[in-house]
């Protein structure tokens, strides 16, 4: 089996249950604020995948030039956002199961879109570019477990959101969860830019990536450091698993790269959480 053919397959891919309320909420104003839109929707996966693949089609003769969801909004009519979100509500309840906890799916995911954003502009690459490659990067892992029994029991080698996930898969399977990625967003006309990002992201600089697109390994380096937050790790650990021979290649070393706070306290409200 390979990545194209386990997009065959139908997979369910939920929406954030809290980003659909609040978005159903801000799309009923008067006045809709499409930088709070911009805000909410990057936060799932999901929304930010549709809105993409909308904006990317060859209808608005954009195809492959839309990176992020702000520009994705320019493009796209008010109207289509709000069918896109309504059909998100029925999505939002979808238990994905098999060994995934969703909640940790969405969480880890957009802490590794806000450090590639900010790795990214620290390097001067496309921000936006990097955030939807980060925040995107671990789809295709929902996609490997609805379809590959295998993919679940490797589970007890790594989990699903450790940093050697991808590492056991390929030695299992020959690609893994950000290859079936890439190859999704290809399937929609994404920008090269994502696709390559994302292909290359297990190893950036090695063998056939050699040359390949820096943002690469900036997703690398992303995936990386919110997966040890998601794992708790502490420094000594942290130290002991840093790719420094990506971050070299990038110019950077881990402090640079544990300097980029995931926390994004332009969307935290006092009481409640992200999720």
């Amino acid at each position: 089996m390979n990545p194209a053919d386990l997009l065959s397959a139908r997979f369910s891919l939920p929406s954030r249950p809290r980003a659909v309320a609040q978005l159903m909420v801000e799309l009923a104003r008067p006045d809709v604020d499409l930088q709070r839109i911009d805000q909410l929707v990057g936060t799932d996966p999901a929304l930010t995948l549709r809105l993409l693949q909308a904006a990317n089609a060859s209808y608005f003769k954009l195809s492959g030039q839309v990176h992020g969801v702000s520009e994705a909004l320019a493009i796209l009519r008010l109207g289509q956002v709000q069918s896109m979100v309504a059909s998100s509500t029925a999505m939002a309840s979808v238990q994905v199961g098999q060994g995934l906890n969703m909640v940790d799916f969405w969480s880890c995911s957009f802490d590794c879109a806000k450090v590639a954003r900010a790795l990214a502009r620290l390097l001067q690459l496309n921000a936006q570019a990097a955030f939807t490659c980060g925040l995107i990067h671990a789809v295709g892992e929902l996609a490997m477990r609805a379809s590959m029994t295998q993919a679940v029991a490797l589970d007890d080698k790594a989990k699903p959101l450790d940093f050697r996930r991808w590492r056991v898969e390929r030695r299992a399977f020959d690609f893994c969860f950000t290859e079936v990625s890439a190859c999704l967003v290809r399937q929609w006309h994404f920008p090269t830019l994502i696709d390559q990002a994302l292909l290359h992201a297990h190893a950036p600089f090695k063998g056939d990536a050699q040359g390949a697109e820096p943002l690469a390994g900036v997703v690398h380096l992303a995936v990386w450091r919110a997966r040890c937050r998601h794992a708790g790790l502490l420094e000594n650990a942290m130290t002991v698993t840093f790719p420094s021979e990506v971050a070299e290649v990038l110019g950077l070393d881990i402090d640079a790269v544990l300097q980029q706070d995931p926390i994004d306290w332009s969307l935290q409200e006092t009481g409640q959480s992200l999720l």
